[in-house]
């Protein structure tokens, strides 16, 4: 039986001054350093048996996929279900002693970290990007894909997979 091996790569670094969640908010794009691991990333796969690119509709994504189609010879298919997750405190700093995280008036938001109660649901997170990745094995069947998504998406399938619980520490992810 031949083996299909699908990859999943999160984007490059996002040129972010003002260091907000930027979440689905459209336009951030990589910044130069972005689009160096953009680059070797890309450099890994040139040799690579890859039948298959998809990516998020998001700017930061699609700019890491063009070298990886470019290396690989492929378009870029665009997969709504490898979007950022949802989260209500896009747009604001989160992190930090300015962190919009401090005012009460958003204290009702952080009620349940397990489910979270600030934005999409860990569960459908992990079920939107498990169909990916059987839509990108059925589509390069014997061979390889890629698909390129966000950190959290790709946590919630490495947890999947590893029979860990969804709800984590985000400042302890590897990605």
């Amino acid at each position: 039986m031949t083996r299909t091996i699908v990859h999943l790569v999160r984007h490059g670094e996002v040129h972010n001054p003002e260091k907000i969640l930027y979440g689905r908010i459209p336009g951030y794009h990589l910044s130069s350093r972005g689009h160096s691991m953009a680059a070797r990333t890309a450099e890994t796969f040139r040799d690579h048996d890859v039948t298959y690119l998809a990516a998020s509709p998001l700017q930061r994504a699609q700019e890491t996929a063009r070298p990886i189609a470019k290396a690989t010879g492929l378009d870029v298919d665009v997969d709504k279900t490898l979007i950022e997750s949802g989260n209500r405190f896009e747009g604001l700093r989160t992190k930090g002693p300015r962190s919009a995280l401090w005012n009460p008036r958003r204290w009702p938001l952080l009620v349940n970290p397990l489910e979270p109660s600030w934005g999409e649901p860990y569960e459908q997170i992990a079920e939107r990007m498990l169909g990916s990745i059987e839509r990108a094995r059925t589509a390069a069947a014997g061979h390889e894909a890629i698909l390129v998504s966000h950190q959290l998406p790709i946590v919630m399938v490495q947890r999947t997979v590893l029979g860990q619980r969804l709800p984590h520490a985000p400042w302890n992810r590897e990605c």
